[in-house]
């Protein structure tokens, strides 16, 4: 699909018939995450809907997600992932002396938000407007009201916000072996 800046023109290049219904909306360039998800309240309605950053990649099961949203009856989940650590890991004694050293392992991480969200409408009341960062108050109020789930991925997932992570998600397309592509 491609759109045009000068005439909201949008062209479809291939015309697979799935059951989605997406919906552009220009939300304007100092909107905060919150206030994004404010200003498309008018077309979600009453319906779960999914979330999603878009600037991570990875290769969760939708449908497995949505699954777990519906069997817990929460306001929220968000995709929970361990990211790989980039640098060693030390072990130091009480005495300052090394204990190991070793590469990170995924378990080494805590927990963080994998950018892939269900939220059911009721998210909407809690952004105030254009200045609200979702992460913050929002997401923040969920969890301490106990209405935020989360589901563990153990998959693949990279975020894609550096040089280094764009080049690396680019050799993993050109070698063919991209984890996410699961079509």
């Amino acid at each position: 699909m491609l759109l045009s800046t000068n005439g909201n023109n949008m062209t479809i290049h291939n015309n697979i018939s799935e059951p989605w219904r997406v919906t552009l909306v220009d939300t304007g360039i100092n909107t905060m995450t919150g206030g994004r998800l404010k200003r498309v309240a008018e077309y979600i309605g009453s319906e779960s809907f999914m979330l999603t950053y878009g600037d991570g990649v990875c290769d969760v099961n939708i449908l497995d997600l949505l699954k777990f949203h519906r069997t817990h009856g929460k306001t929220a989940t968000l995709t929970a992932i361990q990211p790989g650590g980039r640098f060693g890991v030390i072990d130091i004694e009480n005495n300052d002396s090394i204990h190991s050293i070793r590469e990170k392992t995924r378990e080494d991480g805590g927990w963080i938000n994998g950018g892939f969200m269900v939220l059911e409408p009721e998210v909407l009341d809690l952004i105030e407007g254009d200045d609200t960062v979702f992460e913050k108050y929002p997401l923040e109020t969920i969890a301490q009201s106990g209405g935020l789930m989360a589901y563990k991925h153990s998959g693949f997932w990279q975020c894609m916000d550096t040089l280094r992570d764009k080049t690396l998600l680019e050799e993993l397309w050109a070698s063919g072996k991209a984890p996410w592509k699961v079509w």
